[in-house]
């Protein structure tokens, strides 16, 4: 039997360390001086963004004009766009730290990414669902379907909860009809819902359904007409395909917890907050339109869990004045430098190389020597 013997190199303690400082100094060059690398659809994408800002900016002016209060302890970027704790026509329970983090103009960008990579493309057509919990999400929606020159086939429904669209006399439809009076966006929903708990606006007080029934006859508002869960499911996919086949439709665009979108709890872990391409059949919780145009093969957007799209983007959370266009992850993206990475790699193997072809020349003329 053999024994093994250790046996020390014979090469110099200062190769080691040339090689080492070098490669801590490679790795620290790659580290630090990193590229901001411009993402695709760039412009598209400030464009929605400033055009989000823009609405926004209207929505407030038009609040002022109305004598309208804005508070800054709960809406510190002054865009008139967080409603109250409670209100009469309030659903359900709300996080203002969402809300908050919803109110930025890049999401109208991220939108807009969305819609593309789900293939949207100029004149096609998308179905939606809005909630008055997130108008500002809303307004990112019609942003993004404008510059990408969309057609919108909009359900909306009335009711918000905390810190939403709750203003009895100033919801998600008034804010709708402000926009598209001014020209901002060529969009109106095709019928509105009660909204709130099996879109019937159970729980809302008589005086909350009484405010809710004079908005939607003072401004004339089409109406879904279903009396429970199921009814308002159908009458959803009803007037959907009588837009065109649902088939046809090139994305389905859901915004906030609306129990007919959406589902019940059970149906919670079913799509991921953003774009849904692919949908795996599953038959626990009830039957949404979520389901049924995922079930066609048509992409889902699902925008809500807005801290966790935000963070995910690299958008403010909770931010105490308004973010400017263009910030974010979707629009620029630090990455590292290809050329520095591979000179690096280079430089460490040339080393090597010189350290080991030295040596061998040593050891060449050492047996010569003998």
């Amino acid at each position: 039997m053999k024994g093994m013997y250790w046996k020390s190199s014979n090469r110099s303690v200062l190769y080691f360390l040339v090689l080492m400082v070098f490669s801590i100094f490679g790795m620290y060059s790659v580290e630090h001086f990193r590229i901001e690398k411009v993402q695709a659809h760039y412009s598209e994408k400030i464009e929605a963004a400033k055009l989000t800002a823009k609405a926004f900016e209207e929505i407030k002016l038009y609040k002022k004009s109305k004598n309208k209060k804005i508070d800054l302890n709960f809406d510190p970027a002054q865009t008139g766009l967080i409603g109250e704790f409670f209100t009469p026509i309030t659903s359900n329970l709300g996080q203002l730290r969402a809300k908050q983090s919803s109110i930025n103009p890049n999401f109208g960008a991220l939108v807009l990414e969305y819609l593309i990579q789900a293939g949207a493309d100029k004149g096609d057509t998308i179905a939606v669902s809005l909630s008055g919990s997130f108008p500002a999400l809303n307004i990112a929606v019609y942003s993004a379907a404008k510059i990408l020159d969309l057609k919108l086939v909009i359900i909306s429904s009335m009711t918000s909860s905390q810190w939403g669209a709750n203003d009895p006399d100033f919801l998600w439809p008034d804010m709708e009809r402000v926009l598209y009076a001014r020209g901002i966006f060529p969009y109106q929903s095709l019928a509105y819902s009660w909204g709130g708990i099996d879109d019937q606006a159970f729980g809302i007080s008589k005086e909350g359904l009484n405010s809710l029934q004079y908005s939607a006859s003072k401004n004339s508002l089409p109406m879904l007409h279903s009396k429970n869960y199921s009814e308002s499911l159908e009458e959803r996919m009803s007037l959907y395909s009588a837009t065109m086949p649902l088939g046809s439709y090139k994305a389905y665009i859901n915004v906030g917890g609306g129990t007919v979108s959406v589902g019940s709890k059970k149906n919670a872990g079913e799509f991921l907050p953003g774009l849904n391409l692919k949908h795996t059949a599953i038959h626990d919780g009830r039957d949404s339109v979520m389901r049924r145009f995922a079930n066609l093969g048509i992409p889902v957007i699902h925008l809500v869990r807005v801290e966790e799209l935000a963070t995910l983007n690299g958008f403010t959370i909770q931010p105490k004045k308004l973010p400017e266009p263009g910030e974010g992850k979707i629009f620029k993206r630090s990455e590292y430098d290809l050329r520095l990475v591979v000179a690096v790699l280079v430089g460490i193997f040339l080393l090597l190389y010189m350290f080991f072809k030295r040596d061998s020349f040593i050891e060449e003329d050492r047996d010569e020597s003998l």
